[in-house]
């Protein structure tokens, strides 16, 4: 099975299952996706997506970048979408970081700030816990996504696939693949129209920072689950709800 779906309009379209989780286990695949928006969806991506039958869509976005970039859907979609009804980033993160940067040090320095804090924000966390609510429910193929569908996301799925045991290595591997999956110079153009818009003129260099994916983004944000609780077990059952009962049926559901 292929874990990148190369869409026209829809970047970073991928299965985070496929994975080895626990007891040497593998994840099942198309079960769980993850994207960046879909406003730029073209028919065929359209179709695509239809084919994969997914049953629920958690979107990770605020209403202003909802509103922004409404997510194109066909006629035959039935999903049912689930978005949080106030700001969950208010823009995206790699935008919110590029405030009052200029170089390429000031923005590694912004997205590793911004790591550090985003297993407690606010209006994320809610989120967070609507996306393992949905996946406990087991009803078929789900997809979460955010606007790139690196930051917002990424942390979501890191803390699924460490449920359902999948190995550290493998949990950064998946997350970097962000880098590679997709049309990743599009993204970084489609970036830069939109920080420049927001933030005036910033360097491609800078801008290629905020818009990839780095490995020390996400430990920034695993080292601060574990000076905040102990570790991503006890955040689980803590901050998310998701005890070692809940983590055992998940593993149940996703797990071959």
């Amino acid at each position: 099975m292929e874990r990148v779906i190369k869409l026209d309009g829809v970047h970073n379209f991928r299965d985070y299952g496929l994975y080895q989780g626990a007891d040497g286990a593998r994840i099942k695949g198309g079960l769980l996706w993850r994207s960046a928006q879909h406003g730029d969806a073209s028919p065929a991506d359209l179709a695509a997506i239809d084919a994969l039958g997914l049953k629920t869509v958690i979107d990770l976005r605020g209403p202003s970048e909802r509103d922004a970039k409404p997510c194109r859907r066909s006629e035959s979609f039935s999903a049912q979408v689930f978005a949080y009804p106030e700001e969950t980033a208010g823009l995206a993160l790699h935008t919110e970081a590029a405030d009052g940067v200029v170089t390429e040090a000031e923005a590694r320095a912004a997205m590793l700030r911004l790591y550090e804090g985003i297993s407690t924000r606010e209006n994320l966390v809610p989120m967070l816990r609507c996306h393992f609510e949905v996946l406990k429910r087991a009803e078929g193929p789900s997809l979460v996504h955010c606007v790139a569908g690196k930051d917002r996301t990424g942390f979501a799925v890191a803390l699924v696939q460490h449920a359902l045991g999948v190995s550290r290595d493998d949990i950064v591997a998946d997350y970097l693949l962000t880098n590679v999956a997709g049309n990743i110079e599009a993204r970084i153009a489609a970036g830069a129209e939109q920080i420049r818009a927001h933030r005036g003129p910033i360097s491609d260099a800078t801008i290629r920072v905020l818009m990839g994916v780095e490995e020390e983004y996400i430990v920034a944000a695993f080292d601060a689950v574990d000076a905040s609780h102990g570790g991503m077990d006890a955040y689980l059952a803590d901050v998310i709800g998701i005890d070692p009962a809940a983590v055992q049926g998940l593993r149940r559901d996703y797990l071959d």
